[in-house]
């Protein structure tokens, strides 16, 4: 018969094993199996506890009397937690602490453990290990979330989209979550991390080292300042209609090759044109005409393009696909911001000063398909296919 323990139980069995007590030992002072301790503490958002007889938590919580200006104090978390217990609101267990109520809104907000209950022994443990410096480093002994960064990478996915995705996918395990920086650092910085030696070259750029925001690059930006199209209509700014599509070309070694691209600005959905016979105007014209004559009429309402050379035969192109045509200023290339981007995401598979000839066509359809099913934190994590589809069947 399983014997039952009371909340009160539990709570002074955190308090010991956060004071520094093996889960063993403070469970064996309750009468309780070494099993059920672990699951107390697992309930109660445990941090990692040494191995072996001594057991008990790495780098339990200082004494009580270790306060500071601006943290709060062991006993200032006890009120807390006595005032949740009571059901006190907010502002009353400020006025009883002493603190401004949104300093305890966040207290309780940010240490209320998975079970639903703040135990003040674990935020207390929790702070005063977060303070420690310098800190351990996330991605070090932790082989799980190591792998599964590697393999979002190896699909060509950005530390940025990673980020998005593992607090997405593992919303209630902090230990499978990692800000997009903490990748960055772990890629470029020596013994930063236990993630693969050549997992930086799986970036889109590529780059051995990481490049410095220094005040020559940026003064020398082209995106300092704000530009329009100004006879481009307010709807394709603002992305509220779809249809409206920027393209581009990616260029090969020595411009001898190229592949064209075309990305819809409200859903990110890709096209890319093979060009298997050069990058001439004829040549571009064609494959683009071939590639969305299929698509509905609601679809194409205009292409927004680069004054390049390649489009000198862009009058066929609004006769055929029964669209305007819009071309950036001279030199402003950010003017087409979707495409850019883009173009960005494909160096992972097309990559500079490589020929691009190499490809065929069933190449750059799997590389669209594979683009076009990868998650946009711009679509709320949704796929450009997927807006895509549900457009085609409003449609």
């Amino acid at each position: 018969m399983s014997r039952y323990f009371s909340e009160g139980t539990r709570q002074e069995f955190v308090d010991l094993v956060c004071g520094g007590a093996s889960a063993k030992g403070a469970a064996a002072t309750f009468g309780a199996s070494y099993t059920s301790g672990m699951k107390w503490w697992r309930q109660s958002g445990g941090m990692t506890v040494g191995i072996g007889l001594p057991g008990g938590l790495v780098d339990p919580f200082p004494d009580a009397g270790a306060t500071g200006v601006r943290g709060l104090s062991l006993a200032e978390r006890g009120m807390i937690q006595f005032g949740r217990r009571q059901g006190l609101s907010y502002a009353q267990i400020a006025a009883q602490v002493g603190r401004n109520k949104s300093i305890v809104w966040r207290e309780v907000k940010r240490n209320t453990s998975p079970d639903g209950v703040y135990y003040a022994s674990v935020a207390h443990t929790r702070a005063h290990q977060a303070r420690r410096r310098p800190k351990a480093f996330t991605l070090r002994d932790n082989d799980a979330l190591c792998a599964q960064i590697a393999e979002w990478m190896d699909t060509g996915w950005s530390p940025r989209l990673i980020s998005r995705m593992l607090a997405s996918v593992f919303a209630g395990d902090q230990t499978m979550q990692v800000s997009h920086e903490t990748i960055y650092q772990a890629l470029y910085v020596q013994t930063r991390g236990s993630l693969r030696a050549n997992l930086n070259q799986k970036l889109s750029l590529k780059r051995k080292k990481r490049v410095g925001t220094l005040s020559s690059r940026v003064s020398r930006s082209p995106y300092k300042e704000a530009f329009t199209i100004s006879d481009r209509p307010a709807e394709i700014q603002d992305r509220a209609v779809p249809g409206h599509w920027e393209g581009d070309l990616i260029i090969g070694t020595e411009g001898g090759s190229a592949i064209g691209t075309l990305v819809e600005r409200k859903t990110r959905f890709t096209i890319l044109l093979h060009l298997p016979n050069g990058h001439s105007a004829d040549e571009v014209a064609d494959a683009m005409i071939r590639e969305m004559k299929t698509f509905p009429g609601d679809l194409l309402q205009t292409i927004t393009w680069d004054r390049g050379t390649e489009l000198a035969q862009y009058r066929r192109i609004p006769t055929a696909l029964n669209l305007k045509l819009y071309f950036c200023n001279p030199h402003s290339p950010w003017q087409r911001g979707t495409n850019e981007n883009t173009n960005r995401l494909l160096r992972f598979w097309f990559e500079k000063g490589t020929d691009l000839s190499v490809h065929t066509a069933d190449d750059l359809r799997r590389v669209a398909r594979i683009l076009n099913d990868r998650p946009r934190p711009t679509l709320g994590l949704e796929t450009p296919r997927h807006q895509l589809n549900l457009l085609l069947n409003a449609a």
